[in-house]
């Protein structure tokens, strides 16, 4: 009888386990997610930027001719800037509805980490390889196709997380109380 008892007291437990609160302390975790997606992905955007123009600058002095053909390292950097942006802009949006659960707050909170810290990786391939890469097409112009092909996969990675960012935003639970 006792084992039947337990389970019994443990699927009735199975409804308030599931039960999805509203609270004032879950906007927290939601602006988290915000300030996460701004500030990692724009680590990565101004590392990749800064170490990518560095590569310019070198090749500049040696090549100046060269330095326009090569700045696209530095563009696909920015880029994960507004990738950042353009997440906190939109889990900005849902953290002001007037109902926000913790559910809510935990997925927008991993929507802004995934955003950012696939920004922050991009960002590191695109400076390192920005900076390789110039320099490297400064003695071969021949390299120049495999420079922008590898510049592409690493871009890849902060779009993939952008777009992961973008269907965890769109995650919703209603919350049971108000």
């Amino acid at each position: 009888l006792r084992p039947q008892l337990r389970l019994a007291r443990s699927h009735a437990m199975i409804p308030v386990l599931l039960a999805i609160e509203c609270s004032k302390t879950a906007s927290f975790f939601g602006f988290g997610g915000v300030a996460s997606a701004m500030i990692f992905a724009n680590m990565g955007a101004a590392y990749g930027t800064a170490k990518s123009g560095v590569g310019i600058a070198s090749l500049g002095t040696l090549k100046p001719e060269l330095v326009m053909k090569n700045i696209i390292p530095v563009v696909m950097a920015g880029v994960l800037g507004i990738y950042g942006l353009i997440v906190a802009v939109i889990l900005t949006q849902n953290v002001a509805k007037s109902e926000y659960s913790h559910y809510d707050g935990f997925a927008h909170l991993t929507a802004g980490l995934c955003c950012g810290l696939s920004g922050l990786a991009a960002g590191f391939a695109i400076g390192i390889v920005g900076d390789a890469g110039v320099r490297a097409v400064g003695q071969e112009p021949n390299l120049f196709v495999g420079l922008i092909l590898i510049l592409i996969f690493a871009e890849a990675l902060g779009l993939y997380g952008l777009i992961v960012a973008l269907i965890l935003s769109q995650s919703s639970q209603a919350c049971t109380n108000s």
